[in-house]
């Protein structure tokens, strides 16, 4: 098998040299060039999708025309069919589409402006403040639904089962209480399963999706309110199960589609909740919302406001403005006090009292009382701290490299099956985790001495003392289990156990549970339930951090304080697993409430995440890249500025007329997936008569035949291209869209050749004129001056609405739509497909020029791509069009041509033009 797989690169490279041999150039050095240049030339489709041309890498001719140590990207061995390591294979990815972030200036925004006064927009601002209080309550009521049940379920089984273990200890009945164990968690994991059955886009922590989407991704589902009521439900279902999740990830979540849904006043999964609010109908408005609800949900989590807005920034939002600062950190603000007063009145029955700001809180770190030589930290901590830091970035990186690896295996075997499969999945990681979590607290238990002092009384979630939550399974009286301890317990009191308990896990059980809870914590984020990963990577790391106090106090005999070590633990590993620092830094702060551990926990979050970026990226983006979302980083890297505009951007234009028939644009809507396309007019006149005795037209109309020449040249070498790949569909796209194209003689003029063969055109889009196959190169080539934008949503709507005039009256007589009619439909516009076109005359004549944005950002072709990016990332752009300096559109840029995969691409072939 091996020496065929042989043959057949053998064979094809051989075909590979035939083919350049036969090339028109009788130069040698002419062939090999363009051999060479050949393995690294590829092309691009319009707006939306990248292919690239790849070398297979092991064949000689790959050998000799690759550059030494090179290597092809995942995506063109993909494309060639050669896969060289299995590591290296790419996963089956979808488009995405973008969001409309940028507002559209056309005339019925323009007259919406207009009409309104100081008046209106004091009215407009007071509603967008009343909005933002609206979604920090919601958000509040949420946290406290969510922890409301699951405390409760986790209290009704920690009970039964607790009770049971304790009279099984005696009878030696406890594989019964392992089997009512399994019964609770199990049931809970099903249902869990099951909602995420119902809304796949509900599992997970859902802040990779997020976070995408404030980027300006749309990713189906993200938002609506089913995906909110499977969440919420389900993440209770899944910590309540036992599994090894947090709900502060899913509370993001939750928070951001409140965010999103509660503005707009109608549901689309309950079409009867539809009420008459004409406010906040774009993606601009909802990004603002989506942002402040995402804050929302971690103040909700964590108790603090502040960190949550920084969140929100830091993680989410890639467009950011002074005004919206303010109004996230309200909304923040009105979380967390809603579910402060309403936890405070609940467990402590004293109303208005404000204890419980956060459904996470660390509690108090202090000093116990008269001991004056204890402190929380000292100078000479901070060497430690770093090296916990190091080793925090280490685990990480390795945390984030198996689960990777997990979630490729469930990409390619798991979700491509019975979506029952998903649910089993669920229910034996269930299983496994509750038989690791008995077996370990029965065989590898310590038991120690109940009269181990402690450093002082915490207060939990509830009005229990810490103490309260040791558990004495599997030992005599007087006697506790410290590995049940941690495991018999909510992950929250678990937290508080590893702050504030003094003197009570010994090394080896601390060892054991770290171990065993980052096997079980990386398995189990990414299982079809609603679960997140700050709680579990703080619980991982608190032992960390305990272990190393432990260490330092027996072996080296240091004076310290094993709280502060525990939550520098924390710290560290969840800065190696998520990669943030300014947030997580207040986060953490706020948590606390002890401003002294500022420094410590910035350095160590600092060193945490620049040692796990030398290995790979933070978990959330490694499930962005995972799913194949055209992420935009903050900025791009230095080198890329040897790239401009024109080497990125798409040069084959879909374009519509100021004025164009109906029968056009239903063509061109229903046989083309773009969502913008540029409006232009052409230049018909005859040029020839002017270039006689006047050397400046003359130069003048030589140089826009050179970007007739260049445009042409462009698409005949993608054809070329997409001839030679191995798909046959790929091929067949020039077959049947050009004609066969026959040697060129030595010498001929290029332009001329050009100018004389003949292609199939576009669509012919004048109203006067019906399509041509007599067109010329230099006809469909021809400079286009650019006038403006359209979307597709916005010709699909002017068609349902009929918005046209006939050929024998004036454009002043087609309808007009009001801004609140061109949105009225928002978020789902209607599709071209759901147009009757019984009720059109195809012959019938649009003027789209009302409705297109005149006045689109645009950039230059000699526009270097820092601030390319820069433009496109910060106004939250979703078309940047490509314009010469006098008017004529010469390309479009979108998202897919400024991804990282694609400007390394582009790079390359930079490299091997120069």
């Amino acid at each position: 098998m091996g020496l065929l797989f042989s043959v057949r690169r053998v064979v094809r490279c051989t075909n590979y040299y035939i083919y350049f041999l036969g090339s028109p150039s009788n130069s040698f050095f002419f062939q090999t060039w363009n051999m060479y240049r050949w393995f690294y030339h590829w092309p691009q489709t319009q707006h939306d999708t990248t292919t690239k041309m790849a070398c297979c890498g092991n064949c000689f001719c790959c050998q000799c025309c690759c550059r030494e140590g090179e290597t092809r990207t995942p995506e063109e061995l993909t494309i060639l069919g050669e896969i060289r390591d299995e590591e290296d294979e790419i996963l089956p990815r979808k488009d995405y589409e973008s969001l409309d972030y940028d507002r559209c200036i056309n005339e019925p925004h323009v007259e919406f402006l207009e009409g309104i006064d100081n008046k209106k927009a004091k009215k407009y601002e007071a509603i967008r403040w009343m909005m933002m209080f609206a979604i920090g309550v919601t958000v509040g009521l949420v946290g406290l639904f969510v922890d409301f049940f699951v405390h409760l379920f986790t209290k009704i089984k920690f009970t039964v089962v607790g009770d049971s273990v304790e009279k099984c200890t005696d009878k030696g009945c406890l594989p019964l209480s392992l089997l009512e164990l399994l019964a609770f968690n199990m049931t809970f994991i099903f249902i869990a399963s099951v909602l995420v059955l119902i809304e796949p886009v509900a599992a997970g922590s859902g802040i990779p999706e997020i976070k995408s989407y404030l980027n300006g991704v749309k990713i189906p589902g993200i938002v609506r309110l089913r995906t909110f009521l499977c969440k919420a439900a389900g993440v209770l279902f899944s910590v309540a199960g036992g599994l090894f999740v947090g709900k502060e990830g899913p509370m993001i979540h939750s928070g951001a589609i409140v965010g999103a849904g509660l503005p707009q006043f109608e549901s689309i999964t309950f079409k009867r909740i539809k009420f008459d609010f004409p406010y906040f109908r774009s993606d601009r408005d909802k990004r603002d919302f989506v942002s402040a609800g995402a804050a929302a949900g971690v103040a909700a989590a964590f108790g603090a406001p502040i960190g949550g807005m920084l969140f929100s920034l830091e993680e989410g939002s890639s467009f950011w403005n002074q005004a919206l600062t303010w109004k996230v950190l309200f909304c923040s603000m009105s979380a967390t006090f809603t579910l402060n007063f309403f936890r405070s009145g609940i467990n402590f029955s004293k109303w208005g009292s404000f204890q419980l700001p956060g459904l996470l809180n660390f509690g108090e770190f202090k000093c116990p009382d008269g001991d004056k030589n204890c402190h929380l930290w000292t100078a000479m901590d901070l060497a430690f701290f770093v090296l916990m830091g190091v080793v925090g970035g280490l685990l990480g990186a390795l945390f984030n490299c198996m689960n990777r690896k997990l979630a490729k295996y469930r990409i390619r075997h798991i979700h491509p099956k019975a979506k029952f499969i998903r649910v089993l999945e669920s229910l034996l990681v269930s299983m496994v985790t509750t038989v690791v979590i008995f077996a370990a607290s029965v065989l590898l238990g310590e038991c120690r001495d109940l009269s181990s002092p402690t450093t002082h009384n915490t207060t939990l979630s509830g009005s229990e003392d810490i103490n309260s939550t040791i558990r004495r399974f599997f030992c005599t009286n007087k006697t506790y289990n410290d590995m049940a301890t941690l495991f018999f317990n909510p992950q929250e009191a678990a937290i508080h156990q590893l702050f504030h308990q003094d003197g009570t896990f010994s090394p080896v059980t601390l060892s054991v549970f770290f171990l065993l809870y980052f096997l079980l914590a990386c398995w189990t984020y990414g299982v079809s339930v609603p679960s997140g990963l700050f709680v579990p990577s703080l619980l991982c790391g608190a032992a960390f951090g305990r272990l190393v106090s432990n260490i330092l106090k027996v072996k080296l005999g240091m004076d310290i304080y094993s709280g502060t070590f525990a939550l520098i633990g924390a710290a560290a590993f969840l800065g190696g697993v998520v990669r943030m620092t300014i947030s997580l830094t207040v986060i953490l702060i706020e948590s606390t409430n002890e401003i002294t551990y500022g420094l410590p926990i910035m350095i160590t979050l600092m060193v945490a995440k620049w040692t796990g970026d030398f290995f790979n990226k933070g978990i959330y983006d490694i499930h962005i890249q995972l799913r194949g979302v055209p992420l935009l980083e903050w900025e791009t890297e230095i080198e890329m500025d040897k790239l401009t505009a024109s080497d990125i951007m798409e040069p084959n234009l879909t374009y519509v007329y100021p004025h164009t028939r109906v029968q056009s644009l239903v063509s061109i809507l229903r046989t083309t997936v773009y969502h913008a396309f540029p409006v232009v007019t052409e230049n018909r006149q005859n040029e020839q008569d002017f270039m006689k005795g006047n050397i400046l037209v003359s130069n003048n109309i030589h140089f826009k035949k050179s970007s007739v020449m260049s445009r042409a040249g462009e698409q005949r070498r993608r054809c070329q291209s997409m001839k030679s790949y191995p798909s046959s569909e790929l091929r067949n796209v020039c077959d049947e869209q050009n004609a066969a194209v026959e040697p060129a003689e030595e010498g001929e003029d290029l332009l001329q050749q050009m100018l004389e063969r003949r292609y199939a055109p576009y669509p012919n889009l004048y109203p006067d004129q019906s399509p041509s196959e007599e067109w010329t190169m230099e006809e469909r080539f021809r400079p286009l001056t650019f006038h403006g934008v359209i979307l597709r949503s916005q010709l699909v709507n002017l068609l349902i609405r009929g918005v046209c005039y006939a050929e024998n009256q004036s454009s002043a007589t087609q309808p007009r739509l009001s801004y609140a009619e061109m949105t009225e439909d928002y978020p789902r516009y209607p599709d071209i497909h759901d147009l009757d076109l019984a009720l059109l005359n195809p012959r019938m004549i649009v003027d789209v020029t009302p409705y297109m944005n005149s006045c689109p950002y645009t950039v230059s072709p000699n526009t270097r791509i820092s601030q390319v990016f820069n433009l496109f990332r910060t106004m939250g752009l979703r078309h940047l069009p490509v314009v010469n300096a006098v008017g004529e559109i010469v390309g479009i840029i979108t998202r897919h041509n400024l991804t990282q995969e694609f400007l390394v691409a582009k790079l390359r072939q930079h490299y091997i033009t120069i």
